[in-house]
């Protein structure tokens, strides 16, 4: 595909001797709007070398550029010489670009293979799958498919919680009050009530707090029983969990928790003691952050236990020498940031030149329309609950809509999940938002639903139209302005693309492919395409193709279906 901004570089490269390409290249802009062209470069930096208003030079240099078989016109506007890209140029380069590339249009081999890995979702064992885990699971998810879509080796990482002090309470509740057929009929209220039992009645007898301490204490060193019960908790909350993952249509490559690197932090230990990094305060032993302005980092608590941050040192350590990573990305809460920055600075200090490629996505919290999310008060509102209700209403509204569509259970699982994914990765990762079911299921606006009913629509199109890829096609019959709007946003899709994966943000491929809705529905109601004569309904066609490609494409680096009828 033609990089216009290169050229427009090329161009301006001719008639301006002292700034180099890369500087030239950083100064284009792109316009408010296309009424004043396509790219536009300001003459600002140039004043002092041509000794003149920067207004007279861009008047200057714009009448010496020819703008060759790549531009249409170049014209100055003040200080600014502005590019009007050829439209048959644009939407040649883009059309072929699309047939040609298919759904791999967008992407490209910069990662040069270069491992990546992605920490995600990451939920506690025994605890409630709840809707504040949607953040991590699904921006882990997006942010991994746009890496693997940019030629990176992604793995994909689920550090469990399965591993702490909880476990010792569990097996002594279980011991006391379980029921392994009970709980295996409901796995995670069933723990979740011992759980709860067994804190309410510690606190009446602080007894069975010692218990809890043996049992977690033979847990660690091995204890045959302790051992089994904990991997029977751990493998019937996985069950639980892979339902959701089997809505979202997600899969790990690891699952490998916080029990995993039990073994590995001694080694953590004597390390940061033989590089004189572990000091002692009140018998527990800390690593001093007053000078990078973060309070110590607890390493090891008074009774020889240790914590999460020495914990997640290991695993660190361990991934490196296991995947040796090009980046260890962490989809985790903003509440989470110092914890990050203390282990990361710890790695640094312990002298890992690769510390800052361990990298920290932070995320703002999700709350209900009628408060925030708690355990604590019985509050919780389960991810699979969420997903299922949205399903349902889905089917509803295919009843009414469409009541005699094929595959209606295949297609209200893909609307209604895609709907929950799109919602979440609509918003700007690091904003707190609110949950709304309105907003989420409707067909219109910036949703999934109106996003995925355009996808339908335009293959609907195609196949009315029984259009063929491999007709020759005349693009510069497309120069209607909707349809010039159009494929502008198509050709800007690779760059969505880069910029969510450089700021670690998929809502920039989420917003860009609602703009690609909006403007193919426009195009659609503005420019006919059946009654159209044959030469102008081929290249239409091909046009509609293209915008259901790039829509698919988007919609998958999202985690979302796209179903073909709906």
């Amino acid at each position: 595909m033609i990089d216009f901004k290169k050229e427009v570089v090329k161009l301006i490269l001719q008639v301006v001797d002292d700034l180099t390409e890369e500087e030239i290249e950083s100064l284009v802009e792109i316009p408010p709007n296309y009424d004043m062209g396509d790219y536009a470069f300001p003459c600002f930096r140039l004043a002092k070398t041509f000794r003149k208003a920067p207004n007279l030079i861009a008047e200057d240099l714009s009448n010496k550029i020819d703008g060759g078989e790549f531009f249409q016109k170049v014209e100055n506007a003040g200080p600014y010489i502005n590019f009007f890209i050829d439209k048959s140029k644009l939407a040649e380069t883009v059309l072929k670009g699309v047939a040609e590339e298919k759904e791999k249009f967008g992407s490209s081999d910069i990662g040069n293979d270069r491992t990546v890995l992605v920490e995600f979702s990451s939920p506690n064992i025994a605890k409630p799958f709840h809707i504040g885990h949607i953040r991590t699971t699904v921006i882990g998810n997006a942010i991994e498919k746009i890496f693997k879509f940019q030629g990176f080796n992604t793995i994909r990482l689920n550090h469990l919680g399965d591993y702490g002090t909880q476990f010792g309470m569990l097996i002594a509740a279980y011991k006391k009050w379980g029921d392994m057929k009970v709980i295996e009929a409901d796995p995670i209220n069933e723990l979740l009530k011992l759980y709860i039992k067994f804190n309410e009645e510690a606190d009446k007898d602080e007894s069975l707090r010692d218990e809890a301490r043996y049992w977690f204490k033979e847990l660690e060193e091995g204890n045959e029983e302790a051992l089994e019960l904990w991997q029977w908790i751990r493998d019937i909350s996985l069950k639980e969990f892979n339902k959701v993952y089997d809505l979202l249509n997600i899969k790990y490559d690891s699952y490998d928790g916080e029990s995993f690197y039990s073994d590995k932090m001694s080694r953590v230990i004597e390390e940061l003691e033989e590089k004189g990094l572990l000091k002692e305060s009140e018998g527990a032993s800390i690593v001093d952050l007053e000078p990078f302005d973060m309070p110590p980092a607890l390493i090891k608590k008074r009774d020889g236990s240790t914590l999460y941050i020495t914990r997640d040192i290991a695993a660190a350590i361990y991934r490196k020498e296991h995947y040796d990573f090009y980046k260890n990305i962490y989809v985790v809460a903003s509440q989470q940031n110092l914890h990050f920055k203390q282990w990361i600075k710890i790695i640094d200090l312990m002298g890992y030149e690769w510390a800052y490629d361990c990298v920290h996505i932070p995320f703002g919290m999700v709350s209900l329309e009628d408060g925030t999310l708690s355990t604590r008060q019985g509050r919780v509102v389960f991810l699979e609950d969420v997903l299922n209700r949205a399903i349902e209403s889905t089917k509803k509204i295919i009843e009414d809509r469409n009541p005699n569509l094929e595959n209606k259970e295949e297609v209200a699982q893909q609307v209604g999940v895609g709907a929950i994914v799109f919602q979440e990765l609509f918003n700007n990762r690091i904003k707190d938002y609110v949950f709304s079911w309105e907003r989420t299921l409707s067909f219109e606006g910036e949703t999934g639903p109106y996003v995925q009913y355009t996808h339908a629509r335009a293959n609907s199109l195609l196949e009315k139209g029984k259009f063929k890829l491999e007709d020759k096609v005349d693009y510069s019959l497309l120069k209607e302005e909707d349809e010039i709007n159009l494929i502008r946003l198509l050709y800007n899709f690779p760059t969505a693309v880069m910029d969510a994966l450089e700021k670690y943000e998929p809502s920039f491929v989420t917003r860009h492919i609602v703009e690609i809705a909006k403007a193919f529905n426009k195009f659609y109601n503005s420019c006919p395409i059946m009654s159209a004569e044959e030469e102008l309904k081929k290249a239409r066609l091909n046009l509609v193709y293209a915008a259901k490609t790039v829509i698919k494409t988007g919609l998958g680096l999202l985690g979302i279906e796209t179903p073909n009828k709906m």
